[in-house]
């Protein structure tokens, strides 16, 4: 294989992840815009928290591995906002807070971003 068919196999592959990323994403927040609306089960509102939580854990283990290829300081202030978003599914799931709407936002801004 050349290096040039290399660099596009790679480059390929960094979209499709994103890809990936954003459709994942958007997979939480139809789940959390449901629960905006109010019409769920107690069941379905832990189960999207809980997607939400793991899906922004998977983020968080991703982007602390030395070999992600994003800059230091992007990867840390996304690794923030990851946090953020843990905590905040986790207030939610405990009912020590109802609002759906911030953590919709944040989810909307990094899809949108990849």
């Amino acid at each position: 294989m050349t290096f040039e068919a290399y660099e596009t196999v790679v480059e390929d592959s960094g979209h499709e992840a994103r890809g990936r990323e954003r459709q994942a994403l958007s997979l939480g927040i139809d789940r959390l815009e449901r629960l905006q609306r109010e019409c769920f089960s107690i069941e379905d509102q832990v189960q999207s928290l809980l997607y939400v939580r793991r899906l922004w854990t998977i983020f968080i283990e991703d982007l602390a591995h030395p070999e992600n290829g994003l800059p230091e300081q992007l990867r840390a202030d996304i690794i923030s906002i990851g946090l953020w978003v843990v905590k905040e599914a986790d207030r939610l799931r405990e009912e020590r807070s109802n609002d759906v709407a911030q953590l919709v936002e944040i989810n909307r801004l990094i899809r949108d971003a990849l």
